[in-house]
């Protein structure tokens, strides 16, 4: 069997597989052919790939001779003309992407979208979501303080004293979590907000406050995504959310519903009472953003605050992101491929099944069925 790894859009940093996560595969004797280039922004030189047992090749070469093909984003389905049943693995969010999910479709293309995964306890080592929300996490908070014009921690000089940043983190998911760590490591006084009761003991285990509201719907089979919530509780939500903003230097937002927009979670009229350099970290961007203002991939000024809607951070670290990424891929390739390293589709695995969209021409995921009609 043979496995393609394709570059990257442009803005992408990252690729599917860097050198140093190949041997799995060719130890079970799989070739991995990887397009010319695909790993230099990930630091990964066609070199080291070569170097792995990789095979360098051109992105035609690699689409007719690969079985499998690794993208994390959506490749150019003009690419697939003439070309039929290839198998596709990568992030496509399809709940978002009907347009995307027909056109793979029309080109008879079997893709695995991991964004689908079924979020178990089996799905752990797979679960990209998980391991680039870990980085994302991280790199938010080290990306706001470069923006804030003032320390993080409290500093007592002969100068003068100064008092540690105030940072608010809405949304205790995997992001969510690590940004309370390094904002604590950083010396900052966290706060974090959350629709899910529990996860106030991780919270408070990190040495954040948990800020509670009363009422909230039942998160906990939501793959750690928000839920919908009642209109009594939003406004309540709305009300311990101003309060704590109003105090907050910096904001983290990491609030996305499957399918749906982003909540707004926070108003402009929220925005006008945080105090000139304040700092709004959005990772909800790609899907609206968490504040009336996020623009995706952009910086908005706001009344003196800093807006930064950024759904991508992870691509700021693309070396160990990409390294993360490809060892979830690499578990995931195990279900997929029998001892001997050949292509074996079990449709009784749970999680073969419910991260495949598209098959036999057909789409076989009925979350995104209704989208792609």
């Amino acid at each position: 069997m043979t496995i393609g790894v394709l570059k990257e859009p442009a803005f992408e940093t990252r690729v599917s597989l860097i050198a140093e996560t190949i041997a799995p595969l060719t130890r079970k004797g799989i070739q991995v052919m990887v397009e010319a280039g695909a790993g230099i922004k990930a630091w990964c030189s066609d070199a080291d790939y070569e170097k792995a047992g990789c095979k360098i090749s051109s992105i035609s070469e690699i689409i007719s001779q690969s079985d499998i093909l690794l993208r994390i984003h959506s490749p150019e389905v003009s690419t697939l003309d003439g070309q039929s049943g290839k198998v596709f693995i990568g992030v496509y969010q399809p709940l978002y992407n009907g347009d995307l999910v027909k056109q793979f479709k029309s080109k008879n293309a079997t893709v695995f979208s991991l964004d689908m995964l079924p979020r178990t306890t089996r799905a752990q080592s797979m679960d990209v979501l998980s391991s680039q929300a870990n980085i994302a996490g991280y790199k938010a908070v080290i990306t706001a303080a470069d923006f804030y014009p003032r320390y993080f921690p409290m500093f007592m000089t002969a100068a003068g004293s100064i008092a540690p940043a105030k940072v608010l983190i809405l949304g205790a998911g995997v992001a969510g979590l690590q940004a309370i760590a390094t904002a604590r490591r950083m010396g900052a006084v966290v706060e974090v907000f959350d629709t899910r009761p529990a996860v106030k003991e991780e919270v408070m285990s990190l040495g954040a406050k948990f800020v509670e509201v009363e009422g909230a719907a039942d998160a906990s089979k939501a793959g750690g995504y928000a839920v919908e919530q009642t209109e009594e509780y939003k406004q309540k939500q709305q009300q311990r959310i101003a309060d704590a903003i109003a105090k907050a230097d910096i904001v983290v937002t990491t609030a996305q519903i499957p399918g749906k927009k982003a909540p707004v979670l926070i108003t402009n009229a929220m925005l006008d009472k945080m105090r000139n350099g304040s700092v709004v970290m959005d990772l909800a961007a790609a899907t609206g953003g968490n504040t009336e203002v996020t623009r995706n991939n952009e910086t908005v000024q706001y009344k003196g605050v800093s807006i930064i809607g950024n759904s991508n951070l992870q691509a700021s670290m693309p070396y160990d992101a990409s390294k993360l990424y490809g060892k979830n891929v690499v578990n995931f390739l195990q279900l997929m491929t029998d001892k001997d390293g050949k292509l074996n589709l079990n449709w009784e695995d749970d999680l073969v099944k419910g991260s495949c969209v598209t098959h036999n021409g057909e789409v076989i995921h009925e979350r995104v069925k209704a989208l792609a009609s």
